[in-house]
């Protein structure tokens, strides 16, 4: 499978402080990567400089077939970036801020994906409202419709799940595995492990500023002793409970509102 991310013994340093000593990897076009690793483990770091805020201290690293460097505009012509922070202009409605980034990227039927991505992350019903108004998690949602306005060949998450809702988590897992299954490529990072055992078709661990473990997560499991068969009465998690509340509240309203 041809690799679209080509990384090769990339180094970043921060005064005396060694993030990145040596990570090498590949990401497969169309597949799922997540890096997973501690905080402070350098996972930001690497996306920095992939995306081509930062310059690394050696190594190389290609993208689309540019090198992240010496080819920065090609390789941001071709990738999108959800950092771990909401970047929306709360001056602007969620709509406007969606349809500056159609416009900046030149994309045809600018108000149609638009309103496309305000359904999909429910974001309708506040699309005419300020960003200034809108609540953390929507924020959120905003800064991910944000990032997905185009057709990027790869798109970096950077822990882009956090401070949602269950429910926006699962819509926001939903609409990463259609990306991929489209030919798009995620790069992933996440504290939720969850999260990269859903999403992830290849998991690379990061610590002390190398790769430790990589690998589908089939082969990451090989690494452990056979599971051992026990049977226990399984417990329903909390965000199953979570969810199966909201839905059944939905449901009756719904049914509330065909009575009317």
């Amino acid at each position: 499978m041809e690799n679209i991310v080509s990384v090769s013994n990339l180094k970043k340093s921060f005064k005396n402080i060694h993030v990145l000593k040596d990570v090498s990897f590949t990401i497969s076009k169309g597949s799922i990567f997540a890096l997973l690793g501690s905080n402070g483990a350098g996972k930001t770091t690497a996306v920095r400089i992939l995306s081509t805020l930062s310059k690394p201290d050696g190594g190389n690293a290609e993208i689309c077939g540019y090198d992240v460097v010496r080819q920065s505009d090609n390789v941001r012509g071709c990738i999108s970036l959800t950092g771990q922070y909401a970047a929306v202009d709360e001056a602007l409605t969620g709509r406007e801020n969606l349809q500056l980034i159609g416009q900046l990227r030149r994309l045809p039927n600018v108000s149609q994906k638009a309103g496309e991505l305000l359904a999909a992350f429910k974001l309708e019903d506040a699309a005419n409202r300020k960003a200034s108004t809108y609540s953390g998690g929507m924020r959120r949602r905003l800064d991910i419709a944000m990032s997905l306005m185009g057709d990027s060949q790869v798109i970096f998450l950077d822990e882009p799940t956090t401070g949602l809702d269950p429910q926006s988590r699962i819509a926001m897992w939903d609409m990463v595995k259609g990306l991929a299954g489209g030919g798009t490529t995620i790069f992933l990072t996440t504290q939720y492990l969850e999260e990269a055992e859903y999403l992830a078709d290849h998991i690379a661990i990061l610590h002390d500023g190398v790769i430790i473990a990589e690998g589908a997560l089939e082969e990451l499991k090989k690494r452990f002793p056979p599971a051992k068969k026990e049977y226990v009465e399984k417990q329903p998690t909390l965000e199953e409970i979570f969810l199966k509340i909201i839905n059944e509240k939905n449901e009756d309203s719904e049914k509330e509102a065909e009575q009317l």
